[in-house]
């Protein structure tokens, strides 16, 4: 629509109206389970009985905070550990894929280009379990072949990280090969022209450009991982990821803490995304 050309008050109005009706189907569950959080009820929903903080940090027989909640603590650590692992990975491993692509010419380039892509097309199931009887048969060949006991390929911690870096490192390719075109190649001529070596110029000049796609792009890669569920439940071992004991909890129990979770969730998310448009905004 061109913004000069004059619009019937019935279509504004229309277009104010599916304006607002989108924004409230977005947002109003995230609120209505944020303001849950706080309610004094043993009951995971309406109606509203009160303010209180006990599903945050209550230990009795009757109510188990947040805080209080050990199991539950833990497995937020596990997500946050796994997040971090993935993110870290993700991001070397995507940033280098980035540059090979976007920088170098060689033979197959297309077609390891598009199997780069493959895993976000993938569905996050089917790669959970291939990845699963994948690892478990690659470790128990070795094991009888060789004598190796490989305890990362069995579902535990290591894997998970292994099975979710899968599709990170993509989505980090991407956002640094965004932001890779935008490059002067110019500056890297002169510097090479000055006799600097492809290393240095790429540390010091290639780098420092990419540097807030590069710090976004961890973000969003841990982001990612602390959320995923689909393909996290085939690889998890002992220890559960945050979304994963979330659903084994609501199977059979749901109390208002899946509310307390979800708000620390929604607020940390948030807060993220914040930082991260933040960073790109001064530096772009």
């Amino acid at each position: 629509m061109i913004r000069t050309l004059p619009c019937s008050p019935l279509y504004i109005t229309g277009y104010r109206i599916y304006i607002a009706l989108f924004y409230i189907f977005l947002i109003m569950p995230l609120v209505t389970i944020c303001v849950l959080a706080f309610n004094d009820s043993t009951f995971i929903a309406l109606p509203w009985n009160g303010f209180s903080l006990d599903w945050f940090f209550a230990n009795t027989d009757e109510r188990l905070g947040l805080f209080q909640d050990t199991d539950l603590m833990l497995s937020v650590w596990t997500s946050l550990k796994t997040g971090f692992f993935v993110a870290l990975f993700s991001t070397i491993v995507g940033t280098i894929a980035a540059l090979l692509f976007e920088e170098e010419q060689f033979r197959l380039k297309g077609l390891l280009y598009f199997l780069a892509l493959a895993p976000l097309v993938i569905p996050g199931v089917v790669l959970g379990i291939s990845i699963l009887l994948s690892s478990t048969y690659a470790g128990t060949y070795v094991e009888d072949n060789f004598g190796i006991n490989l305890a990362f390929l069995a579902p535990s911690f290591w894997l998970v990280v292994i099975g979710q870096f899968s599709f990170g490192a993509t989505y980090v390719m991407l956002l640094v090969g965004a932001r890779l075109k935008k490059f002067d190649r110019v500056l890297a001529e002169a510097a090479l022209s000055l006799r600097a070596t492809r290393l240095e110029v790429i540390w010091l000049i290639t780098i420092p450009f990419l540097r807030p796609a590069i710090i976004g792009a961890f973000i969003v890669a841990f982001l990612i991982s602390f959320s995923n569920f689909n393909t996290t439940i085939f690889l998890i071992g002992s220890d559960p990821t945050l979304p994963v004991d979330l659903y084994s909890r609501i199977k059979f129990s749901s109390t208002p803490v899946l509310n307390a979770v979800s708000f620390l969730i929604v607020t940390f998310i948030t807060f993220s995304a914040v930082i991260s448009f933040v960073i790109n905004r001064k530096k772009a």
